[in-house]
């Protein structure tokens, strides 16, 4: 009897992952693209102002290949950078989750095969951001999210 193959995540590191699978991790959400605010502790509190790139409706970059053109400062999330950026990726985020040998969530779209799992659980953040340009910095605050 042969053994049933084992899903690419549950065998491989994030080190091992080929460009693919390590895409195919980031469950469409949208919450890394949501600006953050962190205090002199050092904690992070997520806004609804979201990276003016990120698609209210499909919570996916619109210019992914070119982010770095128009958003320098948008962070290349590798097996190499979690651990540094760690800290502000939300508890669900599958890289987070993998790194942490922690599973996926059932609604997770690699579990559950459907691309909107992610939202039709009620984890994303589509349809609850406002775009950067529309929000003055200093008003962030006023966006925070208590419950993420």
């Amino acid at each position: 009897m042969s053994k049933p193959i084992q899903p690419f995540w549950e065998h491989k590191t994030l080190p091992e992952l080929d460009h693919a699978e390590w895409e195919s991790l980031c469950d469409g959400c949208g919450k890394c693209c949501l600006n953050k605010l962190e205090d002199d502790e050092g904690t992070v509190a997520y806004t609804r102002v979201a990276c003016r790139l990120l698609d209210n409706q499909t919570c996916q970059c619109s210019l992914y290949k070119t982010r770095h053109a128009y958003v320098p400062e948008c962070i290349v999330l590798t097996a190499d950078t979690i651990t540094k950026h760690l800290y502000w990726l939300p508890q669900t985020c599958a890289y987070r989750l993998i790194h942490e040998g922690r599973p996926l969530y059932d609604w997770h779209p690699l579990i559950s095969g459907d691309p909107a799992s992610v939202h039709t659980a009620g984890v994303s953040m589509q349809h609850q951001t406002i775009p950067e340009i529309q929000v003055d910095e200093d008003d962030w605050e006023d966006y925070i999210i208590e419950d993420l």
